[in-house]
């Protein structure tokens, strides 16, 4: 795993032309109370943004005072001013699998950076006992990308403590959903009693807006003011931060909890249909907008898929991952329908790819039930 790899990211293989089954933006056509603000501030760009509207709806969606909200130019700006302001951290702890930006922000702020490896042998499933106690930054994503996988709250909960800052990266949270649990289970963005606690949001991926970018910081007031410091001036654009008010409302919220359900059920679809396919385990218990794959060859089953106008994540580009790893993501049962009966019939033509001329030559029977 170099430096370099860090910086790869599944938009570099959705090439146009392809299904984009490596990028986890959500591409419905924007709602027109989302898409109404951004539209009206393109008439009046002269200004300078002015991000206090926006920093006030943000807080009050999660209850909080205004000083504990940073907004910024999507949230991987928020890992490059974490990384730039706490250069003083003396032991930085990245967990993995995760999104690489973490690492790659400390490594350019000349951060040593340790990395504490989650097992593919447990399902990727967050212990607090594998992070150092005397570790004083500590990234952790909930929905964890590549893996899926939604950490207990009380597991990350377990990891704040007074002398720490604990970064968790609630990028993917509002596509989480589970019977009989409002709004977000396991989401700590609400939680004001954790010392040192910082979380990581997006608005990017729900909403399509990966081009607009806007995201924000949640943390302690203190903390939040040190972050301030090391940003540009003006670092959010207005059209952004209408992007941001509008996310921020009632509306808003509840939409995103109904689309966090139906991806639930697309999501489920997802995986039956890849656990019916010989040679292709599904890690974990996914619970985000992507699934994440092993299957032996994966590298020569994700360029079989290009050649059949489909793009996939490859894996090995993501710490404590490797070669026979795969992230999908989740879109309608239509598409998944179309792709899974492709990376059926890839299975059966690659038979290298599962090992041996025998082990993929279940894979398109099992789509149809046949043994």
């Amino acid at each position: 795993m170099t430096v370099e790899d860090l910086a790869h990211h599944g938009d570099a293989e959705a090439t146009p032309g392809l299904v984009d089954l490596a990028v986890n933006v959500r591409r419905d056509p924007m709602p027109p109370w989302l898409a109404g603000p951004i539209a009206a501030t393109l008439y009046d760009l002269a200004g300078y943004p002015d991000a206090r509207p926006a920093t006030a709806a943000v807080a009050a969606r999660h209850r909080r005072p205004a000083d504990e909200v940073l907004l910024t130019a999507g949230a991987a700006q928020g890992f490059v001013l974490l990384a730039q302001a706490l250069r003083g951290a003396r032991r930085p702890i990245v967990v993995h699998p995760q999104f690489t930006e973490p690492e790659a922000a400390l490594r350019a702020a000349g951060h040593p950076v340790e990395r504490v490896l989650l097992p593919a042998a447990t399902g990727f499933r967050l212990d607090p006992a594998l992070v150092p106690p005397d570790a004083d930054l500590v990234f952790v994503g909930n929905p964890t990308n590549p893996t899926s996988v939604l950490h207990p709250a009380a597991d990350l909960a377990a990891l704040a403590r007074p002398g720490r800052v604990l970064v968790v990266d609630e990028a993917f949270a509002d596509t989480t959903a589970r019977t009989g649990v409002p709004g977000e289970p396991e989401s700590l963005a609400d939680r004001r009693d954790l010392p040192g606690l910082v979380v990581l949001r997006s608005l990017t991926k729900t909403w399509g807006l990966a081009g607009l970018r806007i995201g924000y910081l949640l943390g302690p007031a203190d903390l939040v003011a040190r972050l301030a410091a090391a940003q540009p001036l003006w670092a959010v654009s207005t059209p952004a931060l209408a992007a941001a008010t509008a996310c921020a409302g009632p509306w808003a919220v509840a939409a995103e909890r109904e689309i966090a359900v139906r991806l639930t059920a697309d999501r489920d679809h997802l995986v039956a249909r890849l656990r019916a396919l010989s040679g292709v385990t599904v890690a974990g218990r996914p619970s985000s907008a992507f699934v994440l794959v092993n299957i032996a060859g994966a590298e020569r089953i994700r360029l079989a898929l290009r050649e059949r106008g489909y793009a996939v994540r490859r894996g090995d580009t993501f710490p404590g991952l490797g070669a026979d790893w795969l992230r999908i993501a989740v879109r309608d049962t239509a598409t998944t329908d179309g792709f899974v009966s492709t990376l059926a019939e890839v299975l059966d033509e690659v038979p290298a790819a599962v090992g041996s001329a025998d082990a993929g030559s279940g894979a398109a029977a099992a789509l149809t039930g046949r043994t």
